[in-house]
């Protein structure tokens, strides 16, 4: 059996590190970076309000006053962020750890176990999740306090997810034309790494590996965000080709008939069993291409899967990390190596992958 995990779900993933930590091992929180994106906003745009919108259950809302957001997703707090309104965000959820800003602000939880009270505690005048926020019965409370309550959706299968979220969430909040900036941007972005990776000399076959320690070690197929960028990236996953849908636990047998000539993974995993080293000696890794080769590639994890306004760099600088043969510099050098800190090894709780 495996389980199935869409582009949603691969934030589920991420958010069970922040929840729990590292399996056997000390809490390894993703990284919050210092440096500041090239996507962040220059300036904080002036809110056209009041607005009135139907969101994606199909409600229609009227927003009136953003003064006071509670954001209960990581990648749309970077939005909001990257849009110019982060002064407005008041509280977001555990999942929002970029930028640092965002990491800083009291929390509410998780976006899919969300408290009612919790969020009413800030005094929001809005809040705004994704389709994935919930509990439902929580989110019906909050509205029924009377506090408008913003729901976006975008298709989990397509590179260009992240850009439809970004005008929903300009539009519900008053600042459409800076939302359609960042939006074109991004679209650009994503258009140039498409032609770059279009120009590379090969296709290599990459395996993502989805580690937590020794409890939690999978292999990534079809219907996963891994799989949206590492094709974006002009290399073949390695997990789909061999069959797999979603996420699978790691075998000697699916590595070795998936042959890899790159083992990618996210920083905190590497570090989890012991950096490259470590990884070496989960069965079956040593014995493929990208074993015998030592050609690892690791990335901060919100910036490969967090699938918010640095898509479009995280997929550029993916392409030249899965592609030596191109020229070009990293946007974010930064967000990439296996050069990371390791974990201690204490007891933990560990995480499980099914949500």
């Amino acid at each position: 059996m495996h389980a199935r995990i869409s582009r949603r779900c691969g934030a589920f993933l991420l958010a069970l590190t922040l929840v729990f930590g590292t399996p056997a091992m000390a809490p390894v929180l993703a990284q919050t970076p210092d440096a500041a994106s090239p996507a962040a906003s220059t300036g904080a745009p002036t809110p056209q309000l009041p607005v009135t919108i139907t969101d994606a259950t199909g409600a229609e809302i009227t927003i009136t006053d953003i003064s006071r957001i509670v954001s209960v997703n990581g990648d749309i707090t970077e939005t909001l962020f990257a849009l110019g309104l982060g002064q407005y965000v008041v509280a977001d959820d555990i999942s929002a750890l970029y930028p640092p800003e965002a990491a800083a602000l009291p929390k509410v939880g998780y976006a899919r176990d969300l408290n009612a009270e919790g969020i009413l505690s800030f005094n929001p005048t809005v809040v705004i999740g994704d389709d994935g926020a919930g509990p439902a019965e929580v989110l019906d409370q909050v509205r029924a306090a009377g506090v408008p309550v913003v729901i976006v959706s975008s298709d989990p299968n397509s590179i260009y997810g992240p850009v439809d979220e970004i005008r929903q969430i300009g539009e519900a909040l008053g600042v459409p034309e800076a939302a359609e900036t960042l939006a074109t941007s991004i679209e650009a972005q994503l258009q140039e790494v498409e032609t770059l990776a279009a120009s590379a000399e090969s296709q290599p076959r990459v395996a993502f590996l989805y580690i937590r320690g020794a409890g939690t070690q999978l292999l990534a197929g079809t219907n996963t965000s891994a799989d949206l960028v590492i094709t974006a990236a002009g290399a073949i996953n390695a997990g789909a080709d061999i069959g797999l849908d979603g996420y699978a636990p790691i075998t000697p047998e699916a590595l070795v008939t998936a042959a890899p000539d790159i083992i990618l993974v996210m920083q905190d995993g590497l570090a989890s069993v012991g950096g490259v080293d470590g990884l070496l000696q989960i069965p079956g890794i040593a014995q493929t291409p990208a074993g015998e080769s030592g050609t690892v590639v690791a990335f901060e994890d919100l910036y490969l899967l967090g699938f918010g306004p640095r898509i479009g760099e995280s997929v550029h600088d993916l392409t030249l990390a899965l592609h030596p043969e191109l020229e070009g510099e990293p946007i974010n050098p930064q967000w990439q190596g296996t050069d990371v800190e390791i974990a201690t090894p204490e007891a933990s709780p560990a995480a499980s992958p099914a949500a």
